[in-house]
């Protein structure tokens, strides 16, 4: 092997192994971010004094009141066709 060839691979295994580095690390913060938005979503929950009976019908309320995005998409496309 040639020694441009030589020092390519390297560069290219130096670039592999940082982007595994930076996956891993990646992959950590997205656990300290979803173990803390779930901590911060049972102190809520706890600071209500909910029960898990409560929050579901809270939950099945919210879903009912909040609008299909995909719904939102039509309507708009329908507003375009009026105009």
């Amino acid at each position: 092997m040639s020694l441009k060839l030589e020092k390519i691979a390297a560069e290219r295994e130096k670039a592999r192994r940082k982007r595994d580095e930076w996956e891993e690390r990646r992959k950590e913060w997205d656990r300290k971010y979803h173990e803390q938005e779930n901590s911060e979503i049972c102190e809520m929950v706890h600071a209500q004094s909910l029960t898990p009976e409560q929050l579901a019908v809270i939950i099945q309320l919210a879903q009912a009141a909040v609008p299909n995005p995909e719904n939102l998409k039509l309507d708009e496309k329908e507003m375009e066709d009026m105009e």
